[in-house]
């Protein structure tokens, strides 16, 4: 896993050196611990915020070296705006913000967790360290030669609270949703030459570690259960595809599982419907659908959360050989129902259509969500701030809604209707793989609902989220774990203990 910090806690009061981190507000105010801490150095804080007009808004950074009156090397003042006004997602962006300015030596490392109005809680305070984790992220493990900004931080950062046990104890659940969220930044960043979909697969299996079961279906157990439309994209590729069948068993026995399925094209050239050469090198992120749900496994294991849940990932590779799928062709659906080949590379709802019916059929789930890096007309509707959201069910995605506004991964959901489903008639078959240009993304949503039956379901189109989506206070990576934290968050709010 790739992290290059490490994040630990210690009791207010403790003897601060090397480079401390200190939160004030507008007024440059800062809570009484940290005025203690400091010491002298509050006046010269003062002069220094003067000279460099430095107001104290939330995300902004004061640097101060070897500041007089502190036994420190460099004191980093971070603005937090108006205090009162700080919630969850504020507060992880400060840690984000601290991140930013850890630089690079070996330094000890102080983060004094006090806003002006006094102590941050305890839960507080594990969500500036999550903040501090996520931002710190980087993916360089193929680099040999690193320029200085590219050296690995390998910091050890000791947060002073209040409260060690209890601030321990809070960041216990969000530090294993961050190492879940990092799980999906690693495998969507990962070269396609890497991670083909055998290899997922077996990272996938390494989640046995944390009690979860985990079943891999191989070309010959796909092919007994029919499995016609994701085997038909695979087809092409000299890699064998892979489905992943992964279940965590923290609820009541007698409890339905949440089921969570994503898409894993490893790579996608498109197929014999090619792609344009520009920019196809980011189809290697083409699986962070199925990255989520490995990620979000993870943190659920880790957590140990108390409920049952079943993750299911397609694995393929999409390829243009002698043997690939062709426009024309029609396949057959472990559903029974065929499917028109339209455009080879509209193939992300095929692998999905196999998958989604499986799960409904073998595990029953009470719901079921799944994330697909599906289309590029979802960029064209939302651009990259949010991902679409389509659903069957209005609770479920009202709760979706919510739990997306509370992590900072937002959705916007979009329509669907019969008289969008008229757009994948075929007259050939059953149906066909793609409605046209207009209302890409809800045509292809269309295509998905065929497969759930009449299970509560939501789809989370994350094309434009899931990589290459703008940096943050949060994520600096190309690969952005989108989802895991939404997820997480939804099961916690309204299924977990239920």
């Amino acid at each position: 896993m790739s992290d290059v910090v490490s994040v630990g806690f210690v009791a207010v009061g403790a003897t601060v050196k090397g480079v401390v981190f200190a939160f004030c507000d507008e007024a440059l105010a800062f809570g009484p611990d940290t005025r203690k801490a400091l010491g002298g150095a509050v006046d010269a804080v003062k002069r220094a915020a003067q000279a460099s007009r430095f107001k104290g808004k939330s995300g902004s950074a004061l640097e101060l070296l070897a500041p007089q009156g502190l036994k420190a090397d460099r004191l980093v003042v971070i603005g937090v705006g108006k205090a009162a006004d700080l919630k969850e997602q504020d507060v992880l962006k400060l840690g984000g913000a601290v991140a930013g300015k850890l630089g690079t030596g070996k330094e000890s490392i102080t983060v004094l967790a006090e806003l002006p109005s006094g102590a941050m809680t305890a839960q507080q305070a594990a969500t500036l360290a999550a903040g501090l984790r996520l931002r710190a992220y980087k993916f360089d493990r193929y680099k040999t030669k690193k320029k200085d900004d590219d050296t690995p931080l390998n910091a050890a950062v000791s947060i002073a609270v209040r409260d060690i046990a209890a601030t321990k104890k809070a960041f216990a659940a969000q530090n294993a949703v961050v190492d879940g969220v990092i799980m999906a930044r690693d495998l969507v960043n990962e070269p396609p030459n890497v991670l083909f979909p055998v290899e997922f697969a077996r990272r996938a299996s390494q989640l046995r570690k944390l009690g979860v079961t985990v079943e891999v279906l191989d070309v010959a157990a796909m092919t007994k259960l029919k499995m016609g439309a994701l085997l038909g994209v695979a087809q092409g590729s000299a890699h064998p595809p892979r489905t992943v069948i992964m279940r965590w068993n923290g609820g009541r026995k007698s409890d339905a599982p949440l089921a969570f399925v994503g898409k894993g094209v490893c790579f996608d050239s498109g197929g014999i419907s090619i792609k344009p050469s520009a920019s196809m090198e980011e189809m290697k992120g083409d699986m962070g659908g199925a990255a989520c749900v490995v990620g979000l496994m993870h943190a659920l294991a880790a957590r140990k959360a108390k409920v049952n849940v079943v993750g299911a990932i397609g694995l393929v590779e999409n390829m243009p050989d002698g043997g690939a799928q062709r426009p024309g062709d029609i396949v057959t659906s472990m559903s029974g129902q065929t499917i028109e080949i339209i455009n080879t590379d509209a193939e992300g709802r095929l692998v999905l259509a196999d998958v989604l019916w499986h799960v409904v059929k073998k595990h029953k789930p009470k719901l079921m969500v799944d994330l697909a890096t599906l289309t590029g007309a979802i960029l064209v509707a939302l651009g990259t701030e949010h991902a679409g959201l389509f659903s069957n069910n209005d609770e479920l995605a009202s709760r979706l809604t919510e739990a997306g506004l509370a992590t900072g991964e937002r959705l916007w959901r979009l329509p669907l209707g019969p008289d969008y489903d008229k757009h994948i008639d075929s007259q050939f078959a059953d149906m066909k793989n793609t409605g046209g240009r207009n209302g890409g993304s809800i045509t292809a949503a269309q295509f998905l609902q065929r497969f759930v039956d009449n299970t509560p379901w939501a789809h989370l189109d994350i094309a434009g989220t899931a990589m290459g989506a703008p940096k943050s206070e949060i994520n600096q990576s190309w690969g952005s774990g989108f989802g895991v934290r939404l997820l997480d968050r939804l099961v916690a709010t309204h299924y977990e203990g239920k």
